[in-house]
């Protein structure tokens, strides 16, 4: 790891995606989850909680979200969430580079680091909501990596860090390391491997049988939705649902020339693969959402081992196919989506930042996404209008901006709120542009109060 290219292209690549985060934050492109994860990064030493969920505990095991708690006490800013992301993603690019380095030429490695930063999946996974998934890649690669250079200290961190992603990685990691304690068994790696493979899987019960049913208001495990099949969405399989499915390994493996299948280390991404596939729901299988942060290490691992066993002369005919590959289908398939993602900050932006800037810092109001998403930072309190238009709301403060009229929240629950305002509890108390800003008919608590920093209805449009 002499070399300093695969470190340049990742920091490149770690400040292009932050460039391009905040242009996309700025343009109020950023959706639910990046509210989320900022109100529970934000207290991770504290709830470890949002509005929207209760406590995260009651949903995933990811104490990796201490640490971007600890990057939000010294920069608390929404920027420093959309570096950390691009940061984790950028650093699968060097480890990959080591693993080919190994056993192949200089030019070779460089390539395939290369086609590691121009992958299409990457690039969502590094582009979307900021997400606990982000630092599952690169935690794997350098797993894999450090056991294989015989580092236990190292191979233990890096295997530390992926368990604390996520549940479904203690899993993943306690499989991959079962299979090397089989692998090397009778040998000091293999010894490595065991208590890997004992530290994920307890971690993973402990979550699964201590951790979530202590936190949980709701018996029921969210997650399990994407695996309760029911009849029709078996019908659905055929052939909508497998031809999806197909498409998925396309966009996913054409841009590596299919390689990971030429390696044994492939077998590692069975699970991981599985867990998005078996989904009943789509999304998870969908380029451009946080669910590839599950399978990419995993699936770069078998990329890199497949590269190396290559001739190099052959190996470096294979890599320009990939890398073109790779810029046809963010030619034609950029799960970016920058036409929608990436605008210009037009006057709608600044209206509605105008006016979140005069809430309280802690107010508790109900919203659509965009004002959410710039809210959670600050406000503890703020969070989404109810997906159910016959839910009710107990905020002090409700606000929607009909200048975003996509907004899936606004387009749920505008009938709902203006019913509401028919009834007399909430008032308008304020219009700018299309941001309409109401009060509740009951007293406010005086933390949640705007009382007398908020203009009147009367300055509206």
């Amino acid at each position: 790891m002499r070399s300093r290219f695969p470190w340049l292209l990742a920091l490149l690549y770690a400040a292009l995606f932050t460039f391009l985060g905040a242009l996309k934050y700025d343009a109020h492109r950023n959706l639910v989850d990046f509210g989320i994860f900022a109100q529970t990064a934000a207290s991770a030493f504290g709830c470890f909680c949002n509005p929207i969920e209760g406590s995260h505990w009651a949903f995933h095991f990811s104490p990796i979200l201490y640490l971007a708690g600890a990057l939000l006490a010294v920069w608390r800013s929404p920027l420093a969430l959309i570096a950390l992301q691009s940061v984790a993603c950028a650093l699968v690019i060097p480890p990959v580079y080591a693993i080919v380095e190994g056993r192949a030429a200089a030019s070779v490695a460089r390539w395939s680091a290369t086609v590691v930063a121009l992958y299409p999946p990457l690039a969502g996974l590094a582009f979307v909501d900021f997400h606990e998934n982000a630092f599952a890649p690169a935690a794997i690669a350098w797993m894999i990596w450090a056991f294989e250079c015989g580092n236990t200290i190292a191979t233990l961190l890096f295997a530390l860090l992926a368990i604390a992603v996520k549940e479904d990685q203690a899993i993943f990691v306690g499989v991959a390391a079962l299979a090397g304690a089989w692998r090397f068994r009778n040998t000091a790696a293999g010894r490595t491997a065991t208590g890997v493979a004992v530290v994920a899987l307890v971690s993973a019960l402990v979550f699964f049988f201590e951790i979530q049913p202590h936190h949980v208001a709701d018996p029921h495990w969210s997650p399990v939705r994407f695996y309760a099949w029911t009849a029709n969405d078996v019908r659905a399989l055929f052939p909508g649902g497998l031809l999806e499915r197909v498409g998925f390994f396309a966009l996913a493996f054409a841009p590596l020339g299919f390689l990971p299948f030429r390696s044994r280390m492939m077998w590692l991404a069975v699970a991981p693969l599985g867990e998005v596939l078996l989904s009943r729901m789509s999304t998870t299988f969908t380029l451009g959402t946080h669910y590839a942060g599950a399978w990419l290490g995993y699936v770069l691992v078998a990329f890199a081992y497949a590269v190396r066993r290559l001739p190099d002369e052959r190996a470096g005919r294979w890599m320009w196919a990939c890398a073109a590959l790779c810029a046809v289908e963010l030619a034609v398939a950029d799960p970016l989506h920058p036409g929608l993602n990436l605008r210009a900050p037009q006057p709608r932006d600044a209206v509605l930042d105008r006016v979140l800037a005069t809430l309280p810092a802690d107010a508790s109001i109900a919203t659509q996404e965009e004002a959410y998403t710039h809210l959670a930072l600050r406000d503890p309190n703020a969070t989404l209008l109810p997906e159910n238009p016959s839910q009710s709301i107990d905020t002090c403060y409700a606000l929607v901006d009909r200048d975003f009229p996509s907004s899936p929240r606004l387009q749920e629950y505008g009938a709902a709120l203006q019913r509401l305002v028919e009834a007399r509890a909430y008032t308008l108390v304020r219009t700018e542009g299309g941001v309409e800003l109401y009060r509740s008919s009951r007293s406010c608590s005086a933390g949640a109060s705007a009382s007398g920093q908020l203009p009147s209805a009367r300055s509206a449009r």
